[in-house]
């Protein structure tokens, strides 16, 4: 049986026993979308910012990242739109998710992302790093990453070339590369 394992934190709320429960119960859901031979996580942030209830879940399986966000003025409303955020993407790229999940290119479970310390400048400046493991991939399945994250860019590793590349959304729809030069 594939096994989610649930981190739930809170920012500017006080997290309850309650809370955790449904959050936990709910994001035990998408299991079911998990071959049995697989382990997942599943961090659930949830706070409140301008009396807005913001519940965000990213799951991590076998090196693919999913990332659902739900705005409420519930905070069980938000939970629960975020996990369905995530159902609608399993649902959307379920052939290719379940040939990433089966393939010979099954990665580790990637680490969850670290926020670096903020600093006290007034000028823009960098709030948040993230780290997480290059995984060779090819272009299309570089861009089904980027459309599960949400994203407008996603950084990789080409399968065919060895090279760091960024794949980008276009104003027009379509996607471009980026391909080093040296």
């Amino acid at each position: 049986m594939a096994t989610i394992r649930v981190v739930v934190k809170g920012k500017n709320l006080d997290v309850t026993e309650a809370l955790r429960n449904y959050a936990e119960k709910k994001v035990a859901k998408l299991e079911k979308f998990i071959a049995d031979h697989h382990q997942a996580t599943a961090e659930v942030m949830l706070r409140t910012e301008r009396g807005i209830h913001i519940a965000e879940v990213t799951l991590s399986v076998a090196g693919l990242i999913l990332r659902g966000e739900g705005k409420t003025p519930d905070m069980y409303t938000s939970i629960d739109s975020c996990v369905e955020r995530i159902e609608r993407q399993f649902t959307k790229y379920k052939t290719r998710i379940q040939r990433r999940l089966q393939g010979p290119k099954i990665g580790e479970l990637a680490p969850p992302a670290q926020e670096a310390e903020e600093g006290k400048a007034l000028a823009p400046r960098i709030v948040r790093t993230k780290r997480f493991p290059f995984k060779p991939m090819d272009v299309d399945e570089a861009i089904m990453q980027m459309e599960l994250l949400g994203h407008d860019f996603f950084v990789f590793v080409n399968a065919a070339t060895e090279e760091t590349n960024v794949v980008y959304k276009r104003r027009d729809g379509n996607y471009g590369v980026i391909e080093p030069e040296f």
